[in-house]
């Protein structure tokens, strides 16, 4: 039997490049397909500096014609990941120093350009080169690689089956009807029937017409986006394509986010059954935010994208209600976006002195010890396809509050306010519904009550500590649906999402999907 492989197609993977969740779930899921004897590669720009990052890296093709110019394919592995890579070098599109957006914040003016020669280079490794095995299965991730299932219909490749992953519905990766041509769309493409939506090329609705499979990463946001709520215009589509459409949640790199092994945390690591060095994190943490060193206080963390998805807004509005209530409480903050919104939450700082800090910025280091020295996770959010943020908190024994949308609806495991006190010896965080400041006040109150019962809370740290949220868990759905499109087995029917009940969409359909996707021109959001 010949051995399955897969084209991994998308815009970032860690190490080599990441912004947030994204490039952490590529990696994540490429080895553990490969522990599983899935032969897996990863398609990616050759960002500036990445090429640097691999062993042996050494041209295999030249791919003449693509979009935004002639460009070079390289292969080599990442020593970190130990994962096989494909570069796709063209450095009039991605030498730059920001993966799509520049350094005041704008998207490159050139996306569509530069993601759509990722799809037509992911088109040609299936086709066949010399040198290079053709693949199985191409899985694309997102919008940046949503062109690949048309343009491998379109270029009659039949043998080779697609699957198309969507980790953020919201951007859909949308330009002029007249960047067609520039961007190699065939002129039997350029209709609403296969890709345009709101006069607009649209990669995300070619991806989810023309790909053989469909999936999303999380049960709840699987049935959030058949919606018009949630569908972000694309709904109808969605549910017509219903029976196509699995729900595979992600998992976590368990060995890189781990306070047991994890070098940024220095000698200061902890596990489950001795959480002594947890409480030296949170002094370092403090001392880093100029915080009052407080090992009493109860000092909730966030880091996030700091938008209105992420509900910033929410929280600037929350958290001195909180503050004023609970004098024991203090706020470290970590994260950017929204000018507005980071000036809002820093202005925090000078009304809350030694009690609440906003650092502007992401960087890996700083994440991990946000984690290790926090006491609470405040993770709001009007939308979240999985959130990884809040289960990266409970393996550092830090609990979460989230709102209970999407992949957190599924994950964190809170009885409910209305429960006897003595049902949160079995959850693993709390969750709130809505988005008013009042939902998230009161949810932050309740975790303030629940600090004060230590069997309870120890508990609940225990139960996030302990579960299986990894890789190892979540891939088998996964392996099941390349085998079963290779033609080695079948997929269970069960694995299809089902449509929900509900009112025509017709009316309905534009409000919260023109909303969001008008927004969504082309550049990834950075999930932390």
């Amino acid at each position: 039997m010949a051995t399955t492989t897969i084209l991994i197609v998308a815009a970032e993977a860690f190490p080599l490049a990441k912004t947030g969740g994204l490039g952490d779930a590529i990696t994540g899921m490429a080895r553990a397909l490969s522990e599983r004897g899935i032969a897996a590669t990863i398609l990616l720009p050759a960002y500036r500096g990445v090429t640097r990052l691999l062993a042996g890296a050494r041209e295999v093709a030249r791919l003449d014609d693509l979009p935004g110019g002639d460009a070079r394919l390289l292969s080599g592995v990442c020593p970190a990941s130990e994962l096989s890579f494909l570069l796709l070098e063209n450095d009039a599109l991605y030498d730059r120093a920001g993966l799509y957006m520049n350094d005041d914040g704008q998207e490159h003016a050139d996306n569509g350009v530069r993601y759509a020669a990722l799809c037509h280079a992911a088109v040609r490794v299936a086709q066949g080169l010399p040198g290079l095995p053709r693949p199985t299965v191409v899985h694309a991730h997102d919008w940046h690689a949503a062109l690949t299932p048309l343009l491998l219909r379109e270029a009659g490749v039949q043998d080779v089956k697609s699957v198309l992953t969507i980790h953020n519905l919201a951007f859909q990766g949308q330009f002029p009807l007249e960047d067609a041509p520039a961007l190699g769309i065939p002129p039997a493409c350029r209709s609403e029937d296969a890709m345009i939506a709101w006069d607009k090329l649209n990669f995300m609705k070619a991806g989810i017409r023309h790909a053989d499979r469909l999936t999303t990463v999380s049960r709840t946001y699987a049935r959030e986006i058949l919606t018009p709520a949630f569908g972000c215009g694309l709904d109808g589509l969605l549910r017509e394509r219903a029976a196509d459409l699995m729900a595979i949640p992600n998992g976590i790199d368990t060995a890189l986010w781990d306070p047991a092994r994890d070098p940024q945390l220095g000698p200061l690591r902890y596990h489950a059954g001795d959480l002594a060095n947890k409480r030296l994190c949170k002094t370092v943490l403090q001392r880093e935010f100029d915080l009052l060193p407080d090992a009493q206080a109860t000092l909730v963390v966030l880091g996030s994208r700091l938008t209105e998805q992420k509900m910033a807004d929410v929280a600037a509005e929350a958290l001195p209600r909180v503050l004023d209530a609970h004098a024991d409480m203090q706020v470290a903050i970590l994260g950017q976006g929204d000018r507005r919104l980071e000036n809002a939450l820093a202005s925090l700082a000078t009304r809350y002195p030694k009690r609440c800090a906003t650092r502007i910025g992401y960087n890996e280091t700083g994440a991990h010890r946000l984690h290790a020295g926090g006491d609470i996770l405040l993770h709001g959010s009007r939308f979240e396809p999985f959130g990884l943020t809040p289960l990266y908190a409970m393996r550092y024994g830090t609990v979460p509050i989230g709102s209970r949308v999407g992949g957190m609806a599924d994950t964190i495991e809170d009885p409910g306010a209305d429960a006897p006190l003595t049902a949160m010896a079995f959850a693993n965080g709390l969750l709130f519904d809505g988005d008013s400041p009042d939902a998230m006040a009161d949810a932050l109150s309740r975790a303030m009550h629940l600090r004060r019962h230590p069997t309870l809370w120890r508990a609940m740290q225990r139960n996030g500590m302990t579960r299986d949220f990894s890789w190892q868990r979540a891939v088998g759905p996964y392996e099941e649906l390349i085998q079963a499109l290779a033609g080695d087995s079948t997929v269970e029917d069960a694995a299809a999402v089902p449509v929900p009940a509900q009112a025509s969409e017709a009316s309905q359909a534009s409000q919260a999907g023109h909303r969001r996707t008008r927004q969504a021109r082309g550049s990834m959001p950075m999930p932390l």
